[in-house]
């Protein structure tokens, strides 16, 4: 072979050996990898409802009431995932037009043009409204605990269904699905306002509204099974993992370090609130660590993609400390009954969590401010956007809830209260001893 001939056959062969090797897939093209860790994160967010969520708030309630909250966990679930299929991702995921940043549309009815090669940048489109819908589950699920022992299950499958059209819905696509929310450039990167807030509002005004349960401050109400609560607690953590870190859509570099200040901010948080009642009451409780542990990783999910660990666990000290004196405050001073603490430790932790990622963004390990972004400018767009969430869940909530009672009311009698939803609203009972 002379010198001419072997310099074309070198110019070739790389060419020639490219096109044996699998080519680099574009921001369309499938990778199977970020595939493989969705479809896990979206199982393990799945699990945190039921049992996680559902096995939480068990233990917490009393022993006549335990079937109740079990079966509202598992038929919200229910619900949600026809209402998704439905009509509801459309609202939340749909492209409202350069003229509409507040809602999506119906263009996806029974997600019409969802096929099995739709693409969602690097994942298909199914497995990204599966993962979507495994968060619109446990947002009105998170609700349940603060009307516990008390509403009636027809007017928690209205509440929860209207609520998911009216509130979830359109909160979501301000914020992921390209609305006005998005557009501000407000950092939310796995549901502090969409999920925590939206749901810790949802409950304060639902407690409100139903008024306290009977004997309230009066009669003790400890927790009937706190094993359960511990076992659903460690789901929780668990499944927290596919919630943040799959949050990122890839198995990437994102990914991982969500994982990882999540775990951290979990951690502090239970030790914060381990502190803090041990310095109150001169002894830890379990159910103190436990709460502490959900207050850690309820305040670190909207600043899970935008801070390294020293912010993890400056967040996580800060949450356990927030979150237990807000809880007190709640009960004992306002004297308002929010049975299972879902505003002082989701509502508080999603605002303090949302704030506090546009404070700790480009220092402590953060990823930096975005382009032109300053950090006092950053801060601001952070609480526009929580105290929009406030405000609008908060006054829809009490429309819904009003409306709701309006027809067909919304709470169980003092009698049917006093024997237990279990055997009023169901007919069975959670043990037979």
């Amino acid at each position: 072979m002379n010198l001419q001939n072997m310099r074309g056959f070198t110019a070739v062969m790389p060419a020639a050996l490219a096109s044996l090797l699998p080519s680099v897939a574009l921001a369309d093209e499938l990778n199977t990898g970020d595939t493989a860790w969705i479809l896990t994160s979206t199982v393990l967010v799945l699990f945190m409802t039921i049992p996680g969520l559902a096995l939480f708030y068990g233990g917490l309630v009393r022993s006549k009431n335990v079937l109740s909250v079990l079966m509202q966990c598992f038929a919200i679930t229910c619900v949600v995932s026809i209402m998704w299929l439905v009509f509801v991702y459309g609202l939340a995921f749909g492209d409202g037009g350069s003229m509409n940043k507040w809602i999506g549309n119906f263009d996806q009815l029974m997600l019409g043009g969802i096929a099995r090669d739709s693409m969602s940048g690097t994942i298909p489109e199914t497995v990204f409204s599966m993962f979507q819908l495994t968060f619109a589950i446990i947002t009105p699920a998170l609700i349940v605990g603060a009307f516990a022992e008390r509403m009636k299950f027809s007017a928690m499958l209205w509440f929860s269904a209207i609520w998911l059209v009216v509130v979830y819905a359109p909160v979501t696509h301000w914020v992921w699905g390209g609305g006005w929310l998005s557009d501000m450039g407000l950092l939310d990167f796995a549901g502090g306002t969409v999920v925590h807030v939206n749901a810790g509002v949802a409950a304060l005004v639902a407690a409100i509204v139903l008024g306290p349960r009977k004997g309230f401050g009066r009669t003790p109400m400890p927790p009937h099974n706190l094993t359960m609560t511990v076992i659903g607690a460690g789901m929780l953590w668990v499944g927290w993992f596919g919630f943040n870190a799959g949050s990122a859509l890839a198995a990437n570099g994102d990914a991982g370090m969500a994982m990882l200040v999540t775990h951290i901010s979990a951690a502090a948080g239970s030790l914060a609130w381990m502190a803090m009642e041990w310095i109150r009451h001169g002894k830890p409780s379990v159910l103190g660590i436990v709460t502490g542990m959900v207050a850690g990783l309820g305040t670190i999910t909207p600043a899970s993609g935008y801070v390294g660990p020293a912010g993890a666990l400056i967040i996580g000290l800060t949450a356990g400390v927030v979150c237990y004196s807000a809880t007190a405050f709640l009960k004992h001073t306002l004297k308002i009954d929010d049975s299972l603490d879902v505003f002082p430790v989701h509502g508080m932790g999603g605002i303090l969590g949302t704030l506090l990622a546009g404070v700790f963004v480009g220092i402590l390990g953060g990823v930096g401010l975005a382009e032109g972004m300053t950090m006092g400018g950053q801060v601001w767009v952070q609480f526009v956007g929580v105290a929009v969430t406030f405000v609008y869940c908060g006054v829809l909530s009490w429309i819904i809830l009003k409306l709701v009672d309006a027809v067909i009311g919304l709470r169980v009698g003092e009698d049917e209260e006093t024997q237990g939803l279990d055997i009023v609203l169901h007919d069975e009972t959670g043990y037979n001893l």
